[in-house]
């Protein structure tokens, strides 16, 4: 039957091969006529090939590769690192003749014709290697008319006028597409067979280069019949070039294995992390260090061949997952964010964002380290600070008694409320009123401070480019003058807690947190260094006394019962905001810096009655529970090699202690005769208190708790200082204070204790 078709087919090929040359010279013929009159549409020159693209790889502290970022796998190599087995074998395929033609060689095109007219499947190309450079590189989106054709054999020869055989092959290997987004060889021998091309076999060489005329149709993962077809055509070329014998060709076209599924080098084998996630978020939207516009940062991220030396520490990120499954697991989903700073540079050692990227879920890709949370007390740690920085002294007092009534909103409409939470007496900033966070305290210490220079202190001293003043609010809520700054109803990521906890246990010297310390381009030199001054945000003894007072939230205050044998000098604040929606832990060391927050990410859910925190004893989560046993697990771990060290002394008071009140709230008054109530620890002078403006209407007077045996005093009303004005934004600003001695009095305006008799001021 075979002999009596092959003569048909061969008189058939003759017939349809010269039918097609006529048709080929007709039509051809007067469009080679226009284009040789036409010489404004060639180019005189060649145009210069567009830079090759390649992968950006993002390397941990110690160099290992955590990210890859690639529009189009291509990784270029140079020829001599391809074996000459494999570049004969590509050649044998795709061009045998590359060596011998000038770019276009037209036996070879029509023998290819008349092979793949005879074959039942095409199985030789009719392009030169040559033709297929010129066609990728120059003439891409060009419409395929009789122009086009002309082109490419013109580009073509004016290609191998002006580039070497080895020249234009190597471009050739690193350009042509492979699919599964594989471009050129290297990155096809990766993803078909986990090697580099330096290790590649001849077959597979031979196997790659079939792949190129239709990478889709011959894709041995999706399309294994159709790539085994493939295969055996292959071999079968191998057999005519005399690479492979017949039998060795049976026995590769029914036994050699086709690749079953992308594979990767195992040294690059990387997956999305909440820390890469938001490095590359960073490089493309929170800065211009790769360029000035979004597009340019995005062509070199993804196709500039990068090394990226960012600041995780790979061991300091697994113990800070780790500690982060302290927390167990529940049915509402709460979870929990750890953010670790090196002090001292403020570089971003460990980030995580929850219990792990989950893809496949709704809102499994959402990093907590960076979603603003309401802050609940932590946020005192930087009103600690601005009030030292406005010359508050550790011996200080101030008035901490609850309740205290305050300005809020509430569907944003202004109303108050009255804190009735919280220990707090009238003593020292140093004291316990820090160590038990005391709410109406801080609250009048805001106030004291200004709550303008609050906000302002908060942002200088959290400053990122997640977090800065001026921020567009479509970008993120801006921080408040809110009544109750205090108690957290303000939101701050965890990496903002940690960049402003930074500041303090820098000793005042703020550096915004980072990801990346140098950046090199393909060929090692450097295109991008880290440097940060750092911005003095706070005096060093304002820092240092900051860290001294809040040493003690660990030892007697909040965090005791779970951080009170910590290994060595630490300073940091519990926070557990209203109803117990949010809690936190903010503090470190000389050396490392870390935040933990711990939350429902979908939603401000009270921690109360969580049926699997209860079965563990918890009925409540505060910061002194899950977030401060998160980070004191971590930060033991994470300070094994490290030398102990702590900070230097605060200075020493110049000045005797003052009373720091609220104008408008609190007045003065000298005495005129009697004795004074006591003022320091466990004084207490009122039991309600309220914060400036005014009491609120309706309010019932304070319950007089001063012993009725204290001597009867008779004070004058006197003048004292006003508020901050709003206008001033000098942190150094003296607030509103009084020197405590035995003849002045401070006391609520609107409630003076019944011992006292105040004579009016004009009366």
């Amino acid at each position: 039957m075979y002999r009596l078709v092959w003569p048909l087919r061969l008189v058939a090929v003759i017939l349809a091969g010269a039918l097609l040359t006529t048709g080929v010279v007709l039509a051809v013929a007067p469009r080679v006529w226009n284009i040789a009159n036409a010489h404004e549409e060639l180019p005189v020159e060649l145009p210069e090939f567009e830079p090759l693209s390649q992968r950006t790889l993002v390397y941990d502290v110690f160099g290992g590769v955590i990210a890859v970022f690639e529009r189009e796998n291509s990784q270029p190599i140079k020829l001599a690192q391809v074996p000459a087995e494999v570049i004969e074998a590509l050649l044998a395929v795709e061009d045998n003749e590359y060596f011998l033609h000038d770019g276009v060689n037209l036996r070879g095109f029509f023998r290819a014709l008349l092979s793949n007219f005879a074959s039942n499947a095409p199985t030789q190309g009719a392009s030169t290697i040559t033709q297929q450079v010129v066609k990728n590189e120059f003439l891409a989106g060009l419409p395929r008319d009789g122009r086009y054709k002309a082109l490419q054999a013109h580009y073509a020869t004016m290609l191998e006028n002006k580039l070497s055989k080895d020249e234009i092959l190597e471009r050739y290997l690193n350009t042509v597409y492979f699919g599964n987004n594989a471009y050129g060889l290297q990155a096809a021998a990766e993803v078909y067979f986990g090697k580099g091309a330096e290790e590649l076999t001849m077959i597979e060489g031979a196997f790659l280069a079939g792949l190129v005329r239709s990478p889709s149709g011959y894709d041995p993962i999706r399309n294994v019949e159709q790539s085994q077809r493939r295969f055996v055509q292959v071999i079968e070329r191998l057999e005519t070039v005399g690479l492979v014998t017949e039998l060795e060709g049976e026995q590769l076209a029914t036994t050699w294995p086709l690749p079953d599924r992308v594979r990767t080098i195992p040294t690059l084998s990387t997956k999305p992390t909440y820390f890469t996630l938001a490095l590359r978020d960073y490089l493309l939207t929170k800065s211009n260090i790769l360029g000035a516009t979004e597009q340019e940062r995005a062509t070199l991220l993804y196709r500039g061949g990068l090394r990226i030396h960012t600041t995780l520490d790979p061991f300091l990120q697994a113990q800070a997952e780790q500690a982060r499954n302290i927390l167990p697991n529940s049915s509402i989903g709460f979870d929990a964010a750890v953010v670790a700073l090196d002090t001292y540079g403020g570089g971003i050692r460990a980030m995580v964002g929850g219990r792990g990227l989950r893809p496949d879920e709704p809102g499994g890709e959402v990093n907590m380290a960076l979603v603003p949370r309401q802050t609940g007390s932590a946020i005192k740690a930087f009103i600690l600070a601005a009030a030292y920085q406005a010359g508050a002294q550790t011996t200080d007092v101030i008035n901490g008694v609850q309740p205290c009534t305050v300005p809020d909103f509430v569907d944003g409409r202004e109303t108050t409320k009255t804190v009735r939470t919280g220990f707090g007496e009238v003593g020292p900033l140093s004291g316990r009123n820090v160590w038990n966070s005391t709410d109406c305290g801080f609250v009048r210490l805001s106030y004291a401070v200004g709550l303008h220079r609050v906000v302002d202190s908060t942002y200088r001293m959290a400053h990122s480019a997640y977090f800065y003043q001026g921020q567009p609010e479509e970008e993120r809520e801006s921080f408040k003058q809110l009544g109750l700054t205090a108690t957290g109803n303000n939101p701050m990521s965890t990496l903002d807690m940690a960049a402003g906890m930074q500041t303090i246990t820098n000793q005042g010297l703020h550096k915004d947190p980072y990801f990346v310390e140098r950046i090199e381009r393909p060929d090692g030199s450097r295109f991008y260094t880290h440097a940060d001054p750092g911005t003095q945000v706070l005096d060093q003894g304002v820092a240092n006394a900051t860290v001294q007072s809040l040493k003690g939230v660990l030892r007697s205050g909040t965090a005791s019962r779970s951080l009170r044998n910590f290994s060595r000098p630490a300073t940091g604040k519990t926070g557990t905001q209203d109803e117990n929606t949010n809690a936190w832990f903010v503090g470190g060391t000389p050396q490392l810096t870390t935040a933990v927050w711990v939350g429902d990410p979908n939603g401000y859910t009270p921690m109360v009655n969580i049926p699997e925190f209860r079965e563990l004893g918890r009925r409540t989560v505060q910061g002194a529970d899950y977030p401060a046993k998160i980070w004191g697990a971590f930060m033991e771990s994470a300070h094994v090699t490290l030398p102990v060290l702590d900070w230097p002394a605060p200075p020493s008071p110049t000045r005797k202690a003052a009373r720091i009140y609220v104008p408008g709230e609190e007045c003065l008054a000298r005495l005129v005769s009697g004795t004074l109530p006591p003022v320091g620890p466990g004084t207490t002078v009122s039991t309600t208190t309220t914060a400036p403006p005014t009491t609120l209407p309706g309010d019932p007077p304070p319950p007089v708790t001063t012993p009725t045996t204290a001597p009867r005093a008779i004070v004058a009303q006197v003048t004292g200082d006003t508020a901050v004005p709003p206008n001033v934004l000098d942190p150094r600003a003296p607030m509103p204070s009084v020197a405590i001695d035995n003849r002045t009095f401070v006391y609520p305006c609107a409630f003076p204790p019944a011992n006292v008799v105040v004579q009016k001021k004009n009366t």
